[in-house]
This record gives structure tokens, sequence and C-alpha cells, in this order.
């Protein structure tokens, strides 16, 4: 291992959210610092004032920075983002909460272009609150595929060894047949292929594909896309010595737990995998962005705002982030490495 622990930078998220007490409720873990180094991004007073500290922990203190080359390795540290003193007001997104979860966000990923960072941990953002005219994106996935000229990535949906990623992300169910080619879905099989070999070091993968109508078409009877697109898909990975199985209707695949005897599912989209994911895994699972040549992961969940500025929120999921950015940083760190070093 190199003699500095992964530098990881937490954008905040909506500000109106849960972002920061998730965040804040992470960080009073002092064992944190002996995996990495976290670099908040936004200024650290602002962020946690209001928050109480735990009873058995110390006040947390950060060094405020301006420049993340100048980031102190067994600290807390915050690179600070905007001047402008926040009125927050818990639960009510603005304008302005929206406008600090992008600035947020664009200074954690240039540095983390740049490389001052290693990874990246995004807390929540209403991904209607963000919207800008120079943010038009859907989501963190879509945001960082392009800032990061990725040809394509995959959602990676993870908690232990129960791993769901999805063909399609964020679109409009109608849309999701006429998206679904066969050369999108040979990409995102590729892809969850490749990332179970180098960000899990599974060496030789099984991974399942959902059908995408009921029953995986019956035959046709219910939907062609079967026949016509996922079945020779799955034929020809097979063919070329892939361990690729499917199509598999979703409600037996999951009411019966065959997913256990896969390395990996992939779902054809959003809510067929992440359904299924959030009612086994939400407390702590993890969304991974695979395919990028930089390491991102995030909480699974959203802002939520109902509970915002109560101190009701459950940070094991955002915690999970942090540890799956630490061991995919590292698990790719050693594969770069010569055998001969290893």
């Amino acid at each position: 291992m190199p003699h500095n622990l992964p530098r990881l930078g937490f954008s905040v998220g909506d500000l109106a959210g849960i972002g920061p007490e998730v965040i804040y409720k992470t960080l009073l873990d002092e064992r944190l610092l002996k995996i990495c180094t976290p670099v908040i991004y936004g200024t650290a007073t602002a962020l946690f004032a209001d928050f109480p500290d735990a009873s058995d922990a110390e006040h947390l203190t950060f060094r405020q920075l301006r420049d993340a080359a100048d980031i102190a390795p067994g600290r807390l540290n915050a690179v600070t983002c905007w001047d402008e003193d926040f009125v927050l007001a818990p639960g009510q997104p603005s304008p302005a909460t929206g406008q600090a979860a992008r600035e947020s966000l664009l200074a954690a990923s240039r540095d983390l272009k740049a490389g001052k960072l290693d990874a990246l941990v995004t807390a929540p953002i209403s991904k209607d609150n963000t919207q800008a005219d120079d943010f038009r994106y859907p989501g963190h996935t879509e945001f960082l595929t392009s800032f990061f000229e990725a040809p394509e990535s995959l959602m990676f949906l993870v908690d232990e060894d129960l791993r769901i990623a999805t063909v399609t992300g964020h679109v409009p169910l109608k849309d999701v047949p006429a998206r679904l080619t066969p050369e999108l879905l040979r990409t995102k099989i590729t892809l969850l292929l490749k990332s179970l070999k180098q960000d899990f070091g599974i060496l030789k993968p099984r991974i399942a594909i959902l059908g995408l109508n009921p029953h995986a078409g019956e035959n046709g009877l219910l939907g062609s896309e079967e026949g016509d697109v996922i079945t020779p898909v799955i034929q020809q990975f097979a063919q070329d010595g892939h361990l690729v199985f499917g199509p598999f209707p979703a409600d037996g695949y999951f009411g019966t737990q065959q997913f256990r005897q896969f390395d990996a599912t992939l779902a054809l989209y959003h809510d067929q995998g992440l359904i299924p994911f959030k009612l086994m895994a939400f407390e702590r699972g993890v969304n991974f962005t695979a395919g990028l040549p930089v390491v991102r992961t995030s909480p699974d969940h959203g802002t939520a705002y109902g509970i915002a500025g109560q101190f009701k929120a459950d940070e094991s999921s955002f915690r999970a982030a942090v540890y799956l950015a630490c061991e995919i940083w590292k698990q790719r760190w050693t594969e770069a490495q010569p055998r001969s070093v290893r």
C-alpha cells in the first residue's frame, strides 16, 4: 500500500436534506481516519454548526482549506467552495441549496480529475433542485459520466455480496423498450463483467440478466424483447466463454432468492433493480458508478427532506459508501502494481 491513505472527497448534496447530517455522524467515528483522509467540499462551520456532538465524542475540528493540494493526512479537511453564508431551513430546498450542491460537486470533481483526490463520495442531491443552465443532468451518474468523459457507465448497487446493476437509469419507463438495444445491452454487460473483476477481484464472475416483460416474455406471448434482443446477446457472451445467464423473470428470481447463485444481477430499468435492492439493503446499500476512470460511491437513499434537521437520519449507508470507496480504490491500486511488488 502507498504510505498515504486514500483522499476521499465528500460532496455535501442538498443542504436542506440529510446529507450534512449523515456526513457529520459518519465523521464522529474516529476510526475513519485510519482508513482514509476525508475532505469535505463546503464550509465546515456552516454545515455542521447546529449538530449536537455525540456524548462520547469530542467536538469535530476541521482544517479549512482553499486548495485541496494542502490536504493534511490524519485530519478532517474541508475545502471552501463558496463565500456566502447560507440561511438554511431544513427540509426546504431553495435555489441557494441547489447552487451549493452544484458547487460542492463540481469542486470535488475537478480536484478528483486533477489527482488531488483518490475517490469521491456524494451525498444526496435533489435532481430537480440542482438543475441550472450549466447543469442539465438527471443525476450524479450522468454528470460524472460526462465530466470524466466515459463512453458509458453503470449504476451498480452494492451490499456485500448483493450486487444489482441497471441497463437504463434515470429515464421514463415508457422510453426503456426503445433504449434497450443489443449494443447498449452488450456495453452494460461488458462494464459489469469488467467491474466485477477490476473492482471486486472476482476472476470468473457469474451474472444474471433479468427479462423486461412479465414472465420474461412468456415465449413471446407477453413481449418480444427477450427473444429479439436479450437472449441473442446472452448467447453471444456465453459462446465467448463468459458466465452470463438469463433472461430471468424478475419476480420469481428475487422471490426464490435465485440471485444468491450469482455474483451480480443486471436489471433492465431503474425500479426493477432498485426496489428489491432497497427492500433488502436500504440502510446499508451503496450506489457505485462502475465504468468511470475514478472511484465514486454514494448512499442509496435520497435527500429525505421530511426528517432533515431532526437529527434522526441513519448514517449507515453513507458510512458503507465510504468503506466501499476505500476498498475499490485499494483493489484498483493493487491491480495496477506489477505482480512482483503486490
